[in-house]
């Protein structure tokens, strides 16, 4: 009998999980099917009921669920707890637990393909969802200099900056945190003494509701500054078209997306991940236009 995986969000056209995640199963000869499950909001709490039957060992959560999901599960790994986001469950016999790959992804993806070392630097986030929180919690831990949070809703910045303060505040860190308002990002000033800007939004995001747009303006992006855009699909993105014409570096997504799922892949299987075959296949859908 075939066993399922899934994918959780909404919408779910721009993914690339699906294929890249049955080329690792299939590598290992599993017969466990990856699907999309693309979940309107009314119809999460069934959707997630239904990772409990047997034949599904799990799933991952992108966009907008990765918060929603909590209250939901049984078990919440303290990772994810601290985060306050999941992006991966696992069914164990009928026990959903919940984790976070995505701050792994993101920080293994910054330093290998980014080069970057987030210790003593200086960081703007754009966004504070789900992924946001991740990011933000992984640069803490990684000892960087301090964190500016810029979000569309301002309360949500502020309520990640106290999140984050807190868990300076029990860890005996030192990173400063300080929120931004959205339109204040017009600024040429913003950025002129940061070492990274991270776009955690969906502003970009192929198939999405701002797609084509661009959360930053080429004239307040400094040059050599690392602008790192978690949106994999297209890619390059408007920001990071804008960013390269800057003079910046610039990163995308798709390390990160690759890393998080061979770390979800491992929780679902027990087997290691092959990463180079993930990525191939991953890089050949996007890069090659492959749907």
């Amino acid at each position: 009998m075939p066993e399922f995986v899934g994918l959780i969000g909404y919408p779910l056209r721009h993914s690339l999980s699906p294929r890249f995640q049955q080329a690792a199963l299939d590598y290992y000869g599993l017969d466990i099917c990856y699907q999309a499950w693309e979940t309107a909001p009314e119809e999460l709490e069934i959707t997630i009921a239904r990772l409990k039957e047997p034949q599904n060992l799990g799933a991952n959560v992108t966009v907008p669920y990765k918060e929603a999901v909590l209250p939901l599960l049984d078990q919440v790994d303290r990772l994810a707890s601290l985060i306050g986001a999941v992006n991966t469950i696992v069914n164990r016999n009928g026990s959903l637990w919940g984790y976070n790959t995505d701050a792994h992804g993101f920080m293994k993806a910054l330093t290998k393909q980014g080069d970057f070392e987030a210790d003593g630097k200086k960081v703007a986030i754009l966004g504070a969802g789900g992924v946001a929180r991740a990011v933000g919690f992984a640069l803490v831990k990684g000892k960087a200099a301090s964190l500016l949070i810029a979000n569309r809703t301002l309360e949500r910045s502020q309520a990640l900056a106290g999140s984050l303060r807190h868990y300076i505040s029990q860890s005996e860190l030192e990173t400063e945190v300080r929120v931004l308002t959205w339109p204040s990002l017009a600024s040429s000033k913003v950025f002129y003494d940061c070492n990274l800007v991270v776009n955690c939004t969906t502003i970009g995001m192929k198939y999405g509701s701002l797609e084509g747009q661009s959360p930053l303006s080429i004239d307040v992006i400094p040059e050599r500054i690392l602008v790192y855009d978690l949106i994999y699909n297209p890619y390059p993105t408007p920001l990071l078209h804008l960013a390269r014409e800057a003079g910046a570096n610039i990163l995308g997504g798709l390390p990160m997306l690759v890393y998080q799922g061979a770390a979800s892949f491992e929780l679902w299987t027990g087997e290691k991940a092959p990463i180079d075959i993930m990525y191939n296949k991953a890089e050949e859908m996007l890069l090659g236009g492959e749907r």
